[in-house]
């Protein structure tokens, strides 16, 4: 579970990226149009790296169960 607030917080970047960029759209605010695709871009990023976590962390429990007998 450690990717999961990762994850959480990609997300939550994503959905602000969505409001910016339609915000942005409407007002033809470039400036907050750009915005809103950085922060897609960066909620995505997090949310990868929550995956990763997650991998990782499901191998070493795998390593140490395997271990353990």
């Amino acid at each position: 579970m450690d990717g999961f607030k990762d994850k959480v917080s990609g997300a939550k970047d994503k959905v602000k990226g969505e409001a910016k960029e339609a915000y942005g759209e409407v007002t033809d605010n470039k400036k907050k149009k750009a915005e809103g695709k950085i922060d897609k871009a960066k909620g995505d990023a997090k949310e990868k790296f929550g995956e990763a976590k997650d991998k990782v962390n499901e191998k070493v429990d795998e390593l140490k169960n395997k271990n353990s007998k």
